[in-house]
């Protein structure tokens, strides 16, 4: 969910139990998993906020491409872990439709009124397979959601999605229409997802996994630091495929999609290793992340709008620290009960009138 050049573009630790009922059937929510969306969509703010910094400051830099190298796989991979038990059953179809499609309907003409309103451009046209900024994730979502029942049928469906990621990195016809690039690119992270247990983040959590994690993403940060002046980012947004990018022949994308998958799927496991499993004073807002998730984009173009970052002092290193902290802030009152129930009519519709009623939805 990068900033994007153009307007359109989640004592022995507890064993995680699924919630989603949409996705696992789970009826309780674990704190480790709302704990870890509440992190990842702090990242993920924060990531949209650097972006301006890192024009000229190389410590910013680092930080950046650190970030945009693991967090929307994290953010994937949780999202997969929690989709493992759909199958199509009709109540789950409902909450695909409810949580995912309306809000992108709703979201997309949202952000376009805005981009008309804000840069003067009545003419500017709506839509709905051209996902505006942060869109294109709910498009992924219910193109990886409503895939599951395959992606679980595969006897290997890791390795398969990783082969799909890497022949759409080659191929320059693999975007467009509802940002198909990146629904590709990000698709083995979500397989992954999937294929995960419970026991798995229980041995992720141990205190020697922790301790592992440390120098891994501090040897992780010093490379970032030294490829800063020369790495493209492009790398990470995976919003274009490797052919496109400048002096990159496209046979390349074979070799660097598996190694880009290893380098994340590393740093999310560091990542998730730290997360805490206790309940925090964070923890209610994890439930709240798509709220903060659809409505910090609002705020990050404004800022492009408004030239907010014209001004040096947020340039030097307190002013570096400033965004982070308001970023952090933002996002996290963007996921508060207050904003969502004002919101949750669109955002989390119920939409009963739509659907028909049948004996095991009424039961259910």
């Amino acid at each position: 969910m990068q900033q994007e050049t153009s307007a359109r573009v989640t004592t022995p630790p507890a064993v995680p139990r699924p919630r989603d009922g949409g996705a696992s059937g789970g009826r309780t929510r674990d704190p480790y998993f709302d704990n870890a969306k509440y992190l990842t969509i702090v990242l993920v703010a924060c990531g949209h906020a650097w972006e301006p910094l890192t024009y000229g400051s190389r410590a910013a830099t680092a930080v950046y491409l650190l970030v945009y190298a693991f967090h929307m796989p994290a953010f994937a991979l949780v999202s997969g872990y929690f989709s493992r038990s759909f199958d199509m059953a009709l109540g789950r179809v409902k909450r695909l439709f409810t949580g995912v499609v309306v809000p992108y309907v709703v979201f997309e003409v949202a952000y376009t009124l805005f981009y008309r309103w804000a840069q003067d451009d009545p003419g500017y046209p709506i839509s709905l397979l051209d996902p505006w900024y942060v869109m294109w994730f709910l498009a992924a979502l219910f193109i990886w959601r409503i895939t599951t029942p395959l992606w679980l049928a595969l006897r290997r469906p890791v390795p398969v999605a990783l082969a799909v990621a890497a022949l759409a990195s080659v191929s320059p016809e693999a975007g467009g229409d509802l940002g198909l690039q990146r629904v590709l690119a990000f698709l083995p992270f979500f397989v992954v997802g999937l294929t995960l247990r419970p026991d798995h983040f229980t041995r992720l959590r141990t205190r020697r996994v922790k301790l592992i994690a440390l120098p891994v993403a501090a040897f992780a940060l010093c490379t970032a630091y030294a490829v800063a002046p020369w790495l493209d980012a492009e790398w990470f947004y995976h919003r274009k495929s490797v052919a496109e990018l400048d002096g990159v022949p496209a046979w390349a994308g074979l070799l660097t999609t598996p190694a880009l998958f290893g380098l994340a799927l590393v740093l999310t496991a560091c990542f998730l290793a730290w997360v805490p499993g206790r309940r925090t004073w964070f923890t209610a807002l994890g439930s709240g992340t798509l709220y903060g998730y659809l409505l910090h984009g609002f705020i990050i173009k404004s800022s492009r709008f408004w030239d907010w970052y014209d001004h040096p002092w947020l340039h030097t290193p307190l002013g570096e620290l400033a965004v982070t902290a308001a970023a952090a802030l933002m996002i996290t009152v963007l996921c508060t009960e207050p904003v969502r129930r004002v919101l949750r009519a669109v955002v989390e519709p119920r939409m009963d009138w739509a659907f028909r009623r049948t004996g095991s939805s009424a039961a259910s």
